[in-house]
């Protein structure tokens, strides 16, 4: 017989979002809290259901779009976030991932001192990195005069690890460097990642996130692979959380948002979604030691992704016995974001927790799953007042 070990929790000291509903997660909080249980009470930026770029807008983003509901970050300008030159001429995925490290350390409240930055990594998810700058420096090599002449300012942020690396470099932190691809489910993949970095004494804390950038490339794709619902729009979003132990943060007076407790991914294959899911949750439970009744809240991810919805549903009931009475789903709200889906899908749930009296129980369930097979759960709990 095994036994099986409760992991000690992390606790989230600071978080920054961008997204669909705006900058910081105050708009986020406006936003998701009309949306618990999957209705919309109200619109966000005048549009139901996520902000609607205008014609300039999409000129700042550049590029000939499909014909399908896009939800854009509004008014995006990241130089009014960010300190130092060049911040313009940074791809948009490390300009929505620069803001959000820069709004999650912010939270802190005290800078870290230089010893700590020495001992804060940055674990960051991603589908392909900026699918806008590799498929245009790809394109180069086709339609260039021989030879090749491509534009090298464009090579950079064409490199998969070019947002996490800029995120160290900007913010001089010098621990654990790594970018985890695991399409839907990254942001839950990073989560897992860090907390082995901080439990094998390789860092102290990280900043942990996903990004996934709108453009007319991934729109596309999305667009002729009819993968999404008719009325899903294509989203875009960045969330990063400066994850720590509850020791560290004591020892230097940060407050927790929550806890995280355990986070399971795996790779069950199409042909066992449903299955996948309820032993990836089942898994979770007992490595948090939570009951599954504990479980009042769940913030699904495959809301508008055909085949997926039902199948991320089937495994969450057969893992808690029913659907929890209060479900959240970002991407009816944002968008369909891909990589960065999980990590909105936390930050939505430190969003609804501000209102101390809200609906929300204090004990929650993220859930992601791919076409690709992947799945993936993080147990997360509110932190005491």
């Amino acid at each position: 017989m095994t036994t099986t070990t409760t992991l000690a929790p992390l606790v989230i000291t600071g978080c920054g979002v961008v997204s669909p509903a705006g900058v910081g997660l105050e708009a986020l909080a406006d936003m998701v809290n009309g949306t618990v249980n999957g209705t919309v009470n109200g619109t966000v930026n005048g549009i139901e259901g996520g902000h609607q770029p205008g014609e300039a807008e999409l000129e700042a983003i550049g590029g000939e779009f499909p014909p399908v509901p896009l939800a854009a970050t509004p008014d995006f300008r990241a130089e009014e976030h960010l300190e130092g030159k060049g911040v313009r001429s940074l791809d948009r995925t490390t300009r929505l991932a620069l803001v959000a490290s820069a709004l999650a350390l912010s939270g802190l409240g005290t800078p870290l001192a230089d010893r700590d930055r020495a001992r804060t990594g940055v674990v960051m998810g991603t589908s392909t990195g900026s699918v806008r700058s590799s498929s245009e420096f790809s394109r180069e090599t086709l339609v260039r005069e021989k030879p090749y002449l491509v534009r090298a300012n464009h090579f950079p942020p064409s490199v998969m690890n070019f947002c996490a690396s800029q995120i160290a470099i900007r913010n001089s932190l010098r621990g654990v460097n790594a970018t985890i691809a695991d399409g839907r489910i990254s942001g839950l993949a990073a989560v897992r990642y860090a907390r082995n970095a901080i439990a094998q004494g390789h860092v102290d804390r990280a900043l942990v996130g996903a990004v996934e950038e709108l453009c007319p490339q991934s729109a596309w794709g999305w667009y002729l692979s009819d993968a999404l619902a008719r009325d899903a729009a294509v989203g875009e979003g960045a969330a990063v959380f400066v994850v720590e132990t509850p020791e560290g943060a004591a020892a230097s007076g940060r407050t927790p948002l929550a806890e995280l407790l355990a986070c399971e991914v795996g790779t069950m294959g199409m042909s066992g979604l449903r299955r996948g899911m309820a032993v990836c949750v089942g898994r979770a439970l007992e490595r948090s030691g939570v009951s599954a009744e504990s479980i009042t809240t769940v913030s699904l991810g495959a809301t508008g992704l055909r085949g997926l919805r039902a199948a991320e549903e089937d495994g969450v009931r057969a893992a808690l016995g029913g659907l929890p009475p209060h479900r959240i789903r970002t991407a009816d709200v944002m968008g369909e974001s891909f990589s960065a889906s999980g990590s909105l899908q936390i930050a939505a749930l430190l969003a609804a927790w501000r209102p101390r009296d809200g609906a929300v129980g204090p004990v929650a369930l993220v859930t992601s799953v791919g076409d690709d097979g992947n799945v993936g759960c993080l147990v997360v709990r509110r932190a005491a007042s």
